[in-house]
């Protein structure tokens, strides 16, 4: 019965910081009502979430399609999911090198995410939803990052 109230509060918590996240930063936009809220970093394809299990998220990714396609130059091939995941990393690497270090120094965690729909390398740290204000600040200081 606590884990029913304690869910309960942190859905309270994520409904008030949503809220106020999409009033404050009209660029967020979901996929799904109550979930995730996104944002688009700029040109190279870099993605913002704020998830409702309380991570800050700055991810870069690919379809696995789009780099089958770029390995067989058009022709369709059977790849091997080793060899596709290799080739993704290589492609994202020039676009996740540029912004490392400073995402490392600043407390985030990197991981390579693959599944059957795409390939991506996710930065993420945790936020507090108790300090919205601080979840704001962190949002901006990534934009900024990123040039969006």
């Amino acid at each position: 019965m606590a884990d029913d109230v304690s869910m309960k509060t942190s859905d309270a918590d994520w409904a008030a910081v949503r809220a106020r996240l999409r009033g404050s930063l009209p660029s967020f936009y979901e996929h799904e009502p109550g979930g995730a809220l996104m944002m688009d970093l700029g040109v190279d394809g870099w993605l913002l979430e704020v998830t409702p299990d309380g991570r800050l998220l700055c991810q870069m990714g690919m379809a696995i399609d789009e780099i089958k396609l770029l390995m067989s130059e058009g022709t369709p091939e059977d790849l091997g999911t080793d060899e596709v995941a290799k080739q993704a990393k290589y492609y994202l690497q020039p676009a996740v090198a540029k912004h490392r270090k400073i995402l490392l120094a600043s407390g985030f965690e990197e991981t390579t995410e693959m599944n059957e729909e795409y390939v991506a390398t996710t930065f993420q740290r945790t936020v507090d939803f108790q300090r919205p204000e601080k979840i704001e600040e962190a949002v901006q200081w990534c934009r900024k990052q990123f040039g969006a």
